[in-house]
């Protein structure tokens, strides 16, 4: 392995842990972190928790356990060929969707809507709340007592929240900074304005490629879509045309493989050698230069950009979209929302989250803890539970 860059996260230079441990012998500051991800219960729960397709609808659908294993290694193979520091990169991979709620996005729009008044809710800013406050597993605090560079990680990997000026950005001009931003326990302040390290730079083009090529094989079993479909699709196109020409006989989940295979490939080729001209230019030295350089540096070619916005078009219309997919999520809005508001009248939930959402002083206090409680639901269990409140089956463990 080439030695690491110096524009990569150095944990000797880490801002450090909220609460401090003692040094390890076998593993790396950011190898602690991963492991604590990997054993935190939010990870397993990843497990029965929605990507597109519904859990029960076919064991063979990615949930969102198996897309975040995808994004990991492919977050690992482009850190390493930048000379990054892999084990943050693959840290902040993990735990990127630890946030995310049951049924997906649409679990998600419900608790924002349900939130409105008490502050919203945002995936991301979630993941945050599990890290640092939902997993109670440790004897001397709460969280996973992470480095600040993993906490940065998963906050920004997407970019910046504000400005230089303490402007929203992005998706937050609409709908303002979500809530509990100004309260996160790190060691160090976040720095919301600054981008944050290649590492986690490497983690959210990793995500983008991970769905992009993972979709399209799910929406294929699903037979939403059809092979020939894919022939004169932008970025994926030219590889089926080029795998029907090279293995016309073979059968279709071959070529479709073939075709996956291919696409991600030379996406990442495509990430790293457009991130290798990047840092050339922008010439950091050290990791916080990297934050101060004032735009990613880790991201798709123009060409490839412009291809994967037309590809993106492509899936919201025929896959996304598609009746087969939002019957579904219309149902499980419903049951969301039903859950949200039962909880809210009579906080009928498991003893621990019943007596914290009773003690909760107002009904902004209330509502956030009904809202960590659902979004730390799995597909399953949320089933579960609306059958219990609502058609007389199942216990309150």
């Amino acid at each position: 392995m080439s030695e690491q860059a110096s524009y990569a996260s150095d944990q000797a230079q880490s801002r450090g842990r909220l609460f401090s441990t003692s040094d390890s012998p076998t593993r790396s500051e950011f190898q602690r972190d991963r492991d604590r991800i990997i054993h935190s219960t939010a990870f397993r729960r990843l497990q029965y928790k929605t990507q597109v397709f519904l859990h029960h609808e076919g064991q063979h659908f990615r949930t969102r356990l198996t897309h975040t294993l995808e994004v990991s290694q492919m977050a690992r193979s482009i850190a390493r060929a930048l000379r990054l520091n892999e084990d943050l990169a693959e840290a902040v991979a993990l735990a990127h969707d630890l946030g995310h709620t049951p049924f997906g996005h649409a679990g998600e729009r419900v608790l924002h809507e349900k939130m409105a008044g008490f502050g919203g809710f945002d995936h991301n800013m979630q993941a945050i709340r599990v890290v640092t406050r939902l997993e109670n597993r440790y004897a001397a605090h709460d969280g996973l007592n992470l480095t600040w560079e993993a906490l940065e990680g998963i906050l920004k990997h997407n970019g910046p929240l504000v400005d230089e000026e303490d402007r929203p950005l992005g998706r937050y001009l609409e709908t303002w900074l979500p809530f509990g931003i100004n309260d996160i326990p790190a060691s160090a302040d976040l720095m919301l304005a600054s981008y944050a390290s290649l590492e986690a730079q490497a983690a959210a083009i990793a995500d983008d490629i991970a769905y992009n090529a993972h979709d399209i094989d799910d929406a294929l079993r699903a037979g939403l879509i059809a092979f020939d479909d894919l022939v004169d699709v932008p970025l994926v196109g030219p590889i089926v045309r080029e795998v029907l020409d090279a293995h016309p006989d073979i059968e279709r989940s071959r070529q479709a493989h073939e075709v996956q295979r291919r696409l991600i490939t030379r996406a990442i080729e495509d990430v790293i050698a457009t991130s290798e001209f990047e840092i050339a230019a922008a010439a950091p030295r050290t990791s916080d230069d990297v934050r101060h350089a004032g735009r990613t540096l880790i991201h798709f070619s123009d060409a490839t950009a412009e291809a994967e916005r037309g590809l993106k078009a492509f899936m919201f219309e025929k896959v996304y979209r598609s009746e087969a997919v939002m019957a579904p999520v219309r149902r499980s809005q419903h049951l969301v929302a039903e859950l949200f508001d039962r909880y809210f009248e009579s906080a009928d939930m498991p003893r621990r989250w019943a007596e914290a959402a009773r003690a909760a002083g107002t009904d902004a206090a209330r509502a956030r803890v009904i809202a960590d409680f659902v979004a730390g639901m799995t597909d399953p269990y949320a089933e579960a539970e609306h059958a219990r409140l609502f058609d007389g089956k199942g216990p309150v463990e």
